[in-house]
């Protein structure tokens, strides 16, 4: 059961584990205690068997506004600052085993554009607002560039990391931030259908298949292709690739499809 002091609201139900920013007071900015619980959630959902996706999502109006700038102005003093957990937070996420999904209701900014960038799926409502605003506070949106650079196209990474200019929606589904931007009272059922279709497919092909889309890119073309056609042979194989076979010709849902999806 989730505490109810908690930041990061844990909640589970037909295959889907959905953890909620709850810290509305400062805009569900990263602070160290809410990356913490976050981490732990994240930790917690890749570790049970039942759970085949993973929402990310938040309450108040923000999703999240970035770096806890409280924090970090009161941690100047020891000489550091807490940017280190953010690289965790966003390399947990990229690398989670389970399709992760970012529902975006509200404006992100920042180290929350790394997180949303980090997700393999993104919906954001059209009046969603975006900014990467570092060099507006005289920094630079560097950890966070390990997810977002490889998401966006580099003239719009170039204008927007520059000037710090805010965008909405559709601009950010135009860039490849987002993977779709709807109207605010469609965002639920866009997530909804998403969420849907993620706990068809199977737990070990899910995995195998987000590994695939890190590929880096061959030098070797033949050299590829022998390997991938090894890799597939062996899904094929598998214990979940010969059920799913059978489930499509049996014309039935695959034994890893939670009862009424």
């Amino acid at each position: 059961m989730t505490s109810p002091d908690a930041l990061v609201r844990v909640a589970t139900a037909r295959g889907v584990t959905t953890l909620t920013l709850d810290s509305p007071h400062n805009r569900n900015a990263l602070s160290t205690p809410l990356m913490t619980e976050l981490l732990a959630g994240l930790a917690a959902a890749v570790a049970d068997d039942a759970v085949r996706a993973i929402v990310l999502d938040h309450t108040g109006p923000v999703f999240c506004s970035g770096a806890d700038l409280k924090e970090t102005a009161a941690a100047y003093a020891s000489g550091s600052v807490p940017a280190g957990m953010l690289g965790d937070v966003l390399v947990a996420v990229r690398e989670c085993p389970k399709p992760v999904l970012a529902r975006v209701a509200g404006p992100a900014r920042a180290g929350g554009l790394g997180l949303i960038a980090a997700a393999d799926l993104a919906v954001c409502a059209e009046e969603a607002t975006f900014a990467f605003t570092e060099v507006r506070i005289g920094v630079i949106p560097a950890v966070i560039s390990a997810t977002v650079l490889p998401r966006l196209h580099p003239r719009a990474a170039a204008e927007l990391y520059l000037t710090g200019d805010t965008f909405d929606g559709r601009r950010a589904a135009e860039i490849g931030l987002v993977t779709a931007a709807v109207p605010a009272d469609a965002l639920d059922d866009a997530v909804a259908r998403y969420r849907a279709s993620l706990v068809k497919g199977a737990p070990k092909a899910l995995a195998g298949t987000k590994e695939l889309l890190r590929r880096p890119a061959a030098t070797d073309l033949r050299a590829e292709i022998a390997e991938l056609a090894t890799l597939s042979t062996g899904y094929f194989l598998s214990e979940e690739g010969r059920e799913g076979v059978l489930a499509f010709r049996e014309k039935r849902p695959a034994a890893w499809v939670p009862a009424g999806d």
